[in-house]
């Protein structure tokens, strides 16, 4: 059960960690909750010695880089287990309540793995739809981020906002990508490129030198989108070496996202020229 609430944790926090950590950190609770169960010393049923078992749970399973992650991973650790709890026991109960005994402040009987590995599935789809939702719901200050991308060896800084509805991805990689204002660009693509834009995605290269196409032409992408205003749109697109993404809880860095090229500008009066989709943050 330790494994499973830990794992899930990990999805949900977007955690690459190796299973032996997971393993390790599953052996300590187990541990604890075995001394707990054979005991009643108040040393172990305290609050504080309860929360210290969840930070060194976490610290071994996660290994966060710093405070601010890792009180953000015992959080979600506390949200996944107490939800994970509360379905596990809530089938228990539907499926065996007689086998539901109490011992020591512990609820113990017969746990049917199927049962357990169902409460597993609830629990994540249950906080995975409920972040989900919250995500969506943002307040004005969290609309905007600092992005600063490297492109051909040159970096490029300029503020984006957090568009909840920008879904848009590479379609053979699927690839996230942040769309960009052209303007932006000229000290890092050939100028021929970005004026040529709609003539690139027509097929059409002859305003272009053959030097800066056999350059380019074959790391750009086309990436299809959808909006309002333009229900089949096309962008020119290519893969950037390095995206940092600075907004006021931490900076994130990414080298898998895809620049789309937008030739016009994004706002009138220019408080940004960038949008970023939830998933790249």
């Amino acid at each position: 059960m330790n494994s499973i609430i830990l794992y899930a944790a990990a999805i949900i926090l977007k955690i690459k960690t190796k299973f032996i950590r997971i393993f390790i950190s599953s052996i300590i609770g187990s541990i604890y909750a075995i001394i707990l169960y054979i005991t009643n010393l108040k040393i172990y049923t305290s609050i504080i010695s309860k929360i210290l078992l969840s930070i060194i749970m976490v610290y071994v399973a996660y290994n966060p880089q710093n405070v601010k992650k890792l009180w953000k991973q015992i959080l979600i650790f506390y949200l996944t287990s107490f939800v994970f709890g509360g379905v596990s026991l809530y089938l228990i109960y539907v499926i065996k309540p007689q086998d539901i005994l109490i011992e020591n402040g512990m609820f113990i009987g017969e746990y049917v793995l199927k049962v357990i590995m169902l409460a597993a599935i609830v629990a994540y789809l249950v906080i995975k739809i409920s972040l989900k939702i919250i995500k969506t719901k943002l307040s004005p200050k969290d609309m905007y981020c600092k992005i600063k991308f490297k492109l051909n060896g040159k970096e490029v800084e300029t503020k984006a906002m957090i568009d909840t509805g920008n879904l848009v991805k590479e379609p053979i990689t699927n690839t996230p990508v942040i769309i960009v204002e052209s303007s932006l660009l000229y000290d890092v693509l050939p100028k021929e490129i970005l004026n040529n834009l709609d003539n690139i995605l027509g097929g059409n290269l002859d305003e272009i030198p053959e030097e800066i196409q056999n350059e380019y032409i074959a790391k750009l992408r086309c990436i299809p989108f959808t909006s309002l205003g333009k229900q089949n749109g096309m962008l020119v697109g290519i893969k950037v070496e390095e995206v940092e993404i600075e907004n006021e809880e931490e900076s994130k860095l990414s080298n898998n996202v895809i620049i789309g090229i937008y030739d016009k500008s994004l706002t009138k009066r220019g408080e940004y020229r960038a949008l970023v989709g939830i998933e790249v943050i």
